[in-house]
């Protein structure tokens, strides 16, 4: 069985994926904002091994989570699912783009790591000049084509690690909204797939799911350049080096 660390793990698509790795006998860590959201998340996965907590936009509070992270032992997956849409743009920024930087970089190296896109990132710019002069003109589409050169980046970096990124689909979430038009178990069973399956489909690395199957992502997130310049970007905002 799997040990599994899940970032905003206190409802959608989160929770769902954490109850059900749970129920399958896993190792299940959570990840709230609060001790409200924290004890409410528990209530939900009572078969969770642990909860931690730190609003992830805020930089100290996501240090955090990564030390509290390594004090419990290694994890076999991280699954980086926490993300803001309607929020300033400032709160997206850090949520989205900064906080996976963080927790990447300080958490001890899994065997899995699962990054949540969304197909809104094909419609992106990385607008790199954009993180230290104006965060405030960073979209959620922007924010996620971040984490998809996330994922590449440490795809193309880390030969020991799987890393990938799935596209949820919109799904009926408090996120997405109760009109959302995809399927919620379709929406959360791709990362679950790719944390603890032993199909050869799952055991892969720089790819890009939506519902089980590969699909295309945006160029931009495959460009060396580009991915060094926001890993160094990402450095110089947070002072925190990205372990090579």
């Amino acid at each position: 069985m799997a040990r599994i660390l899940i970032t905003g793990s206190a409802d959608g698509l989160g929770q769902l994926a954490a109850k059900s790795l749970a129920e399958q006998g896993h190792q299940v860590v959570l990840h709230a904002r609060n001790a409200e959201r924290g004890r409410y998340a528990k209530q939900h996965v009572p078969g969770a091994e642990h909860v931690l907590l730190g609003d992830l936009s805020d930089m100290d509070e996501t240090k955090n989570v990564a030390y509290e992270a390594n004090a419990l032992g290694q994890f076999d997956a991280v699954i980086h699912n926490a993300a803001v849409y309607q929020a300033p743009a400032k709160e997206i920024f850090m949520v989205n783009t900064i906080a996976p930087y963080i927790l990447t970089c300080l958490i001890g190296k899994p065997k899995r790591l699962i990054y949540l896109s969304s197909g809104m990132h094909l419609h992106g710019r990385a607008n790199l000049e954009k993180f230290k002069k104006d965060s405030s003109r960073i979209s959620y589409s922007d924010s996620k084509l971040h984490v998809m050169m996330l994922t590449m980046a440490v795809a193309r970096k880390w030969a020991d690690v799987y890393a990938n990124a799935v596209d949820p689909g919109w799904v009926p979430t408090r996120m997405g909204g109760s009109g959302a038009p995809d399927d919620l178990q379709k929406g959360y069973e791709t990362q679950m797939w790719l944390a603890v399956s032993n199909d050869s489909r799952a055991k892969v690395s720089g790819r890009y799911f939506h519902h089980l199957t590969e699909r295309r992502y945006n160029p931009q997130a495959s460009d060396v350049m580009l991915q060094e310049r926001f890993l160094s970007l990402c450095s110089d905002i947070t002072d925190v080096p990205f372990p090579e």
